[in-house]
């Protein structure tokens, strides 16, 4: 096995789920495709909290392209020995993971308190509010209710899938970040490559 090979497919699935977390969150600025509700502060405060542009978004960027580059690197070792030089890159990509799992991890805390707290809507006296935060949640399992939010229309739906995409990539971020935790510490202890072939692979 090539630890560089795994490390580089992480990479670039964090790249592009770094940019569906940034989309997901602009999205949310702009219910139904207006922005006169951001402009008002008619937003959830989550919202303001940028957990996908920069938790599951920019932060992500910084070990995706770490975890790339060990593509550009050569097998040619340090110090006179062979491989020490890719064992010492794979331990350090160790550490752009761990900035990854703050960031995703801030990203799935951020989207999940959002989705809890349900979005900030007017009932029908014009009253601006959050309509479902003494809730815990549980509005999430009784769609029923939904209509409290009279305006922006449908605002219960956009806040529930955007938060839910969010939730969900930052979680897959955070799993994608952890393996490489792992596979930094196996390629540093192992070596970069396994094998002699494997080297040449690399």
């Amino acid at each position: 096995m090539c630890y560089g090979k795994c490390a580089r497919c992480i990479g670039h699935s964090l790249v592009w789920i770094s940019v569906f977390c940034i989309v997901a969150n602009i999205l949310l600025y702009f219910p139904n495709g207006e922005t006169k509700y951001a402009l008002d502060d008619h937003l959830s405060r989550f919202v303001w909290y940028f957990a996908g542009i920069v938790g599951g978004g920019l932060l992500m960027l910084l070990p995706a392209f770490v975890f790339i580059g060990l593509e550009e690197d050569g097998c040619c070792g340090c110090c006179g020995f062979e491989s020490y030089g890719k064992r010492c890159t794979m331990l350090c990509s160790v550490l752009a993971a761990l900035v990854g799992i703050a960031g995703s991890g801030y990203c799935v805390i951020v989207a999940a308190l959002g989705l809890a707290e349900g979005p900030k809507c007017s009932d029908y006296q014009g009253v601006w509010n959050y309509t479902f935060a003494s809730t815990e949640g549980q509005y999430l399992l009784d769609s029923s209710t939904w209509s409290k939010c009279y305006e922006p229309k449908h605002i219960v739906e956009w806040n529930v899938t955007l938060f839910s995409i969010l939730l969900g990539l930052g979680g897959t971020e955070f799993i994608l970040c952890l393996t490489q935790v792992i596979n930094g510490v196996l390629g540093g202890i192992c070596g970069y490559c396994c094998s002699h072939q494997q080297r040449y692979d690399c």
